[in-house]
């Protein structure tokens, strides 16, 4: 079968290797999309923490199951599936928590013996495997994941109707941060970013507000003015330096900022802001089965449009175009899937 490797840094090659074969709690999916995502880009570059080269790269997906094992019973050959892609015990520091996303010992695609999504075939344990409704098309069901990291978010944030809410940064999670967002009722919601064709998406999403950050340096007080004062809430979605403290700025006092994106440096906190008016920070980690199904009940209603995010769909020949697109920012792309059945 065909997989897309990240070779070594910024080096993406298709290679035939053997169809993975399953065991008897596993199942064996033929891949029909898979998504390119930040988290992917990182392992593209070289700096995740860890999944590295050389790899089968990919974690979110969607495709028809194609083989069982002999105790599988919650699904069947011919289903139309995704996977919530990540194992573990729950377990904290030796605390049974329920929360996988916890888990002193997390396993996810592309990590030890288990292959990543962007190949022809996909073994995935029972457990995790997702069937799809059938007004949700494989397009839509790819999406599930990383919107399901949008709705943890949301819930990290206790995102109420009637919040102020801003999401800094306009790049796929950011956006899907907004659509869960969204789904909660928030009507008043302002996205950032420094792209233009980025902030048109999101306003595509219903963004009440959208402002480019790179072409307005004033702009978080100008933000507050025109919209009416501070933020209840602020999803940090954008890994770049400074802002987190931009995040507090925006703030009103007693208000939470959720950390959602991927970070690679040191940030600096401006730590008398955050004292002295009961700011906080909440970290964010990928998602728990909630969430997971509540991202399949949004893309099911159909109220929000989250397949506008879907920029590309290129075939897994072009799999390192779509990687260069992505880490670029080229062709005003966005979410980029790779297709292994047209």
């Amino acid at each position: 079968m065909k997989a897309v490797y990240v070779e070594e840094a910024e080096t993406i090659k298709v290679k035939d290797i053997d169809r993975p074969k399953i065991k008897e709690n596993e199942v064996l999916m033929k891949v029909n999309v898979a998504g390119i995502c930040g988290s992917d880009i990182h392992t593209y570059k070289g700096l995740h923490p860890f999944r590295q080269p050389p790899v089968v790269i990919g974690h979110e997906v969607a495709g028809e199951v194609t083989e069982i094992g002999s105790n599988v019973t919650s699904v069947k050959v011919g289903d139309r599936v995704t996977v919530e892609p990540q194992m573990g015990t729950g377990e904290s520091e030796g605390e049974m928590t329920g929360n996988i996303n916890y888990s002193d010992e997390r396993l996810a695609p592309g990590m030890g013996d288990w292959l990543g999504t962007m190949a022809e075939y996909f073994v995935s344990p029972e457990s995790l495997v997702i069937k799809l409704p059938d007004s949700v098309s494989y397009d839509r069901g790819v999406l599930v994941e990383p919107l399901a990291v949008g709705v943890h978010a949301a819930f990290k944030g206790d995102v109420k109707p009637t919040d102020r809410v801003a999401v800094i940064g306009a790049g796929p999670i950011g956006l899907l941060t907004l659509a869960a967002v969204k789904a909660r009722g928030v009507e008043h919601t302002l996205v950032t970013d420094v792209l233009d064709y980025s902030l048109e998406y999101a306003q595509t999403l219903g963004a009440a507000k959208t402002v480019n950050t790179k072409e307005q340096p004033d702009w978080i007080e100008a933000v507050k003015k025109e919209m009416g004062g501070s933020f209840d809430k602020v999803f940090i979605t954008a890994g770049v330096p400074g802002i987190v403290n931009e995040a507090l700025s925006l703030l009103k006092k007693g208000g939470r900022a959720v950390t959602v994106a991927m970070f690679r440096n040191q940030q600096e906190v401006d730590i008398e802001q955050l004292q002295q008016n009961e700011k906080e920070i909440i970290g964010c980690m990928t998602y728990n089965r909630p969430d997971t199904e509540e991202a399949l009940s949004i893309i099911e209603k159909q109220e929000i449009p989250v397949e506008k995010v879907i920029s590309h769909r290129l075939s897994c020949e072009d799999a390192a175009k779509g990687f260069r697109m992505v880490d670029k920012k080229e062709d005003q792309s966005v979410k980029v899937l790779v297709e292994f059945d047209a």
